[in-house]
């Protein structure tokens, strides 16, 4: 959920990817804002970047970790 919001999809594009309810993703959203003491969305991004728990590449976004292979970083 994190590095989906971090990449900017919609609470409507992150239900659809993760085959769950808005209300779901909704509740989840909140819950990220809540315990990062974000205000918004562009907070959580802006954490998980600087945390490198969702780090750019040249071709995007990847929610691997550093040294992960994809294998590793499939939950």
């Amino acid at each position: 959920m994190l590095a989906l919001v971090a990449r900017g999809r919609t609470n409507a594009e992150i239900a659809t990817e993760l085959f769950v309810g808005l209300s779901t993703v909704k509740t989840h959203v909140a819950s990220l804002m809540t315990k990062l003491g974000a205000r918004n969305r562009v907070e959580i991004a802006m954490w998980a970047y600087d945390t490198r728990r969702v780090r750019a590449d040249k071709c995007g976004w990847s929610s691997r970790p550093r040294g992960a292979t994809a294998a590793e970083s499939v939950l």
